[in-house]
Order: structure tokens, then sequence, then C-alpha cells
């Protein structure tokens, strides 16, 4: 049986493919850690975390853990040789003086305009802060966002505009799904590269704003971009 769409892992490659050489990159929590696993040959990625650690590594191999040496999300990462601790308040001098140059976060929805919805669904029940992700949004150079194209219930996260409280407007460029990968342009939702076994009628009826076709024809799956 053909494989349909991307898993998880195969998304957050993706996203390194299209990060640059040399980027100080913040990773939010979720899908988005797994990039730390795809850094292509001959670049270096420096990550960033917002609890004050610049240069951390993968997630350290089970019974590794050091209790001390975690990221944002809380959870165990390794710290890459000339790594560099800080205070949070240094940390977030960083993002907000425009400092890191890519961020991947998930999201619950956003729209055909880069407007970002990932923190809250604004029922009385949710979480009740918003953490880092403003700042992020609004002080670093390129936010990208993967994510899955929809709900466990199949309700899809790209919209028209969204009814979740915002994180920020306008501050994404690319998406990055199971289903494919989507830039955000004046004119909306513009496809970029479908997955593997996925057309681009499946994509638009899983997307819930108007999906534009690419400009130029879609490379083969996987191509290693520049």
């Amino acid at each position: 049986m053909s494989m349909k769409g991307w898993s998880r892992e195969q998304m957050a490659e993706q996203v390194a493919l299209d990060i640059p050489d040399g980027s100080y990159v913040n990773l939010g929590i979720g899908i988005p850690e797994l990039v730390t696993k795809f850094v292509p040959e001959g670049r270096e990625f420096i990550y960033h975390t917002e609890n004050g650690l610049l240069g951390m590594g993968p997630a350290p191999t089970p019974g590794q853990e050091d209790p001390e040496l975690i990221n944002a999300g809380k959870k165990a990462v390794t710290a890459e040789p000339g790594a560099s601790y800080f205070h949070h308040g240094d940390s977030f001098t960083m993002i907000r003086g425009g400092h890191i140059d890519v961020c991947v976060l998930g999201t619950m929805q956003i729209s055909q305009h880069g407007d970002l919805a990932n923190w809250s669904t604004g029922a009385p029940d949710a979480i009740p802060a918003v953490g880092g992700a403003m700042d992020l949004v609004a002080g670093v150079k390129t936010i990208f966002v993967i994510s899955q194209h929809t709900t466990k219930t199949g309700i899809s996260k790209l919209v028209s505009t969204c009814s979740y409280p915002l994180t920020g407007k306008a501050v994404v460029s690319r998406i990055y799904t199971d289903l494919a990968i989507i830039d955000i342009k004046a004119e909306g939702f513009r496809l970029r590269e479908l997955a593997p076994g996925i057309s681009f009628d499946e994509v638009c009826a899983k997307t819930d704003a108007p999906l534009l076709p690419p400009l130029l024809l879609p490379p083969i799956a996987n191509e290693k971009r520049e």
C-alpha cells in the first residue's frame, strides 16, 4: 500500500530543508521539537530556548536525561559544545530584539492572511496564559507553522478567519502539514508542494478557505530544496 501524506517526522524534515544555514532557531512545543532531528548536511542551526539556552541539542538517549537541562516545554534536551546559558529575561530580549531568525510553531488555527491562533480555544477551562508565543511571533524574523492539516475530528485548521483568540496578526509565512506545504501570500493560501499521494483537490477539500494552485509546477515529492 502506498504512503499518503507525510508523517510527523517527515513534516519536520521538510521544515529543516527550508531553514537557512547558520540560523538562530526557536522551536515550539510538540511537532516543532522534532525539527532538531533533521539538520541538512552541510548546514548548522543554533537552537534557542525561551528559558535560557542557546545551542540546544536533540533529546538525550533514554536514561541520560539531566533534570536541570530542559527546554521551555520542560522536556529534557542536550546542549551542544559551545552552548550558553542565560537569564529568562535575556532570552526574551533576544526574541524581542529581532535576534532570532526562524521560529517553528504549532497551531490550532491559521487564517489565509497569516493570522495565528495557537494558545487558547477561548473556552472557560482553556489554559490561562499565552506564554512566550506572542513575543515570538512579534519579534522573530520568519515564522513557520507545522501542524496536522485538520483536527482529530476532521475540522480544518486552515481557515478564512480565526475564531480562536489570536497569537498574532499576519505573522506566518509558510505552513507545513501532513498534506502539503502552503505559502501565505497577499492573495491568501498558495500551494507550494504536495505530500506524496496527495492531490490538489484533496487539500482543497480539507482547507476551509480558498487554496490557490502553485505558480510553478510542484517539485517532485521530497526533492531537496535550497
